[in-house]
Formats: structure tokens, C-alpha cells, sequence
């Protein structure tokens, strides 16, 4: 079945921490980070609809500005979410321009601001280019659990870790996904097409059975369309199949309190994208940098069931010696296997 994720890292292992996942089908993406992100071409920019931000140290926060510039003028709207303080920094960030004119341009941009506490309090902000960006806050809410963001495709999942400040670790999960029955699409008469996301989004959402699903496809014999409430097509459905599950994990010191805040968050994910940032030879100071070592990382990819790992945020200190560091990720990762 084609998944619903493609995620890949804007820079490579050793450039700024960001994290691409283009919604396949789905016309939009998400960030994880935005550090430097000027590799993305100005068309993936402007597909981005939400950012998660792990803290808001430079090299995860600078590119905010660069989206900005991209963005005004041409999207209508960006979700941002971070942890404490995180709506100031974001009115600071957008205040430190003069807006003298940008309440003429077309269309207005809205930036819907949502700042997380680790005590599961939450508060969230809009600011419009309508108003010049000036805050206006919206009311507090309580954090259901770890849960940061739901849809009916997807949901978004976050803990805070001790980096010698709070910083969230990240899970996007995409909810079970009912299959088609194919042998009963040819019994209806129809085929195959766009409809068929509606259908399923329906079903995901709970929606009642006299909902209408419109149906248009194409055949050998042309175009075809038709109306049938969602009860009479329930039936196209089999049973759900899991979806795709992706950790993203960085800046953190490695200590029992930050792993079994991590475990459950990113217990048998499919990839696991992890900071590395040194060699093990190099404990001490990643202990002063609050940083895991590559080995650290390993292990807690294998105590966490991780299918897959992509170790990045390596230190520059270590130039053209990537490969090492991946080899310690991996010999860590799999150590279980290899005894």
C-alpha cells in the first residue's frame, strides 16, 4: 500500500536540523525544525502547512525568517508549534520588521501559534498580516496526554526532554488506513479515483452513514460520475491496515530520566531520525554539550524497537569522518541482532 509519508532531512548530517515529510497526495508537508532550510526549493516551501519545533536554539529557529519571505504573499496560512515561550519568540521574530505595507498584500498570511509546557499546559496565538502581525491571543487549553496535533490522516505526538532546557521529541503517526476491496468496486460498476480519499477520510472521521460521497471516475468508456451515502460504501472496505510511524529525536543529554520520557513516544517506530552528534571517544564533552554520543543514539533506537535509524546533527568537529559516526549508530542499533 503507498504510504503516506516521504521524509527526508533538508541538509545533510552535518547542517542544520530540519526535517521534510511530504504528505504524498496530499498537496502539503510538514517540518520538523527549521534551521537553515534554503536547500528547499521555493515550491516545497509553499507546501508546508504545519512546523514543529523542537527549541528554538538558532540552528533549529533561524529559517523561520527565510519561510517568512517565501511565503508572504502567496500562502494563506502556517501552523506553528513549540515549547515554552515560544508565541513571544515568535512575535520578537515577526516584530523585527516594519509590516508599514504588508496589510495590502494578497492573500493574508496567518501564523497559528501553539506553545507547549512540560506541566501539559498549552496557550496559542494568531498573528495576521492583516494586522501587521500584532499578537492576538487566543485562549489556554490543556494537552491531552502527548498529543500535540490531530487530523483525520495523521497525528502528532511530543514529549520534552532535558537538553539543560525543555526540547520536544516528535512522533508523526499516520492513523490505520482502510483497504478496498477491489473485487467489490467492479460488483458497484465503478473504479478507482480521487473518491476514494473522500471515502476513507469519512470513515477515519466517524462520519455518519447518510453522509454523501460523490463519485467520479474514468474508464474505457469515459468519465463517470455519481452520489452514494457513506453507509452504502462501507461496505468497499476491508480492515485497516497500521500506517507509517516516524520518530524524531535531537538535543538531549543521555540519562535515564530522557529515555523512559522517550520510550513510549517512540516504542516500534518505523524510522527514527536521531542526533549523533559525537563519537563515543568523545563522552565527556558531549556530556558538557548535553548532546548524545553516536552510540548513545544507537541504544536508544534499539531500546526503542526502531525499524529503521537515520543518525544526523553531527558535530562539525568531525569533517570527513561521517561514516564512523554512522558505523557507531548502527553497531549500537543492532546489537541485540548481532549477539
Amino acid at each position: 500500500m503507498r504510504q503516506l509519508f516521504e521524509p527526508r532531512l533538508v541538509n545533510d548530517p552535518f547542517g542544520d536540523p530540519a526535517l521534510y515529510v511530504d504528505l504524498r497526495d496530499e498537496g502539503r508537508a510538514l517540518l520538523f525544525d527549521i534551521g537553515d532550510i534554503r536547500p528547499l526549493p521555493p515550491r516545497k516551501l509553499l507546501r508546508i502547512s504545519h512546523v514543529f519545533v523542537s527549541h528554538t536554539h538558532m540552528d533549529h529557529f533561524a529559517g523561520l525568517d527565510h519561510l517568512l519571505r517565501v511565503v508572504l504573499g502567496r500562502k494563506t496560512g502556517i501552523a506553528l508549534f513549540g515549547g515554552p515561550g515560544f508565541v513571544a519568540q515568535v512575535e520578537h521574530k515577526l516584530h523585527a520588521y516594519s509590516w508599514n505595507v504588508v496589510h495590502r498584500y494578497e492573500p493574508e498570511l496567518v501564523f497559528d501559534v501553539r506553545e507547549f509546557s512540560p506541566g501539559g499546559r498549552g496557550q496559542q496565538a494568531r498573528l495576521s498580516s492583516r494586522k501587521a502581525f500584532a499578537l492576538e491571543p487566543g485562549p489556554a487549553f490543556e494537552v491531552q496526554g502527548d498529543l500535540l496535533h490531530d487530523e483525520p490522516l495523521l497525528r502528532v505526538r511530543g514529549r520534552f526532554v532535558d537538553h539543560e532546557m525543555p526540547c520536544l521529541a516528535f512522533a508523526l503517526e499516520e492513523k490505520p488506513r482502510p483497504r478496498v476491496a477491489r473485487d467489490r468496486l467492479a460488483a458497484l460498476g465503478v473504479s478507482t479515483g480521487p473518491w476514494l480519499r473522500d471515502l476513507k477520510l469519512a470513515i477515519m472521521a466517524g462520519a455518519p452513514a447518510h453522509t454523501p460521497i460523490h463519485l467520479r471516475w474514468r474508464d474505457r468508456q469515459g468519465e463517470h460520475e455519481m452520489t452514494r451515502c457513506l453507509g452504502e460504501l462501507q461496505s468497499l472496505m476491508l480492515d485497516f491496515s497500521p500506517g507509517q510511524c516516524i520518530g524524531y529525536v535531537t538535543d538531549l543529554r543521555f540519562t535515564d530520566e530522557n529515555r523512559r520520557t522517550l520510550a513510549p513516544l517512540i516504542a516500534g517506530v518505523d524510522l527514527l531520525f536521531i542526533e549523533s552528534a559525537f563519537l563515543d571517544a568523545d563522552l565527556e564533552h558531549a556530556r558538557r554539550k548535553n548532546h548524545l554520543t553516536a552510540r548513545q543514539a544507537g541504544q536508544v533506537a534499539r531500546e526503542s524497537g526502531a525499524r529503521g535509524v537515520v543518525p544526523f546533527h553531527f558535530s562539525p568537529r568531525y569533517g570527513q569522518r561521517a561514516a564512523e559516526l554512522v558505523a557507531e549508530v548502527n553497531a549500537a542499533w543492532r546489537l541485540e541482532d548481532a549477539a
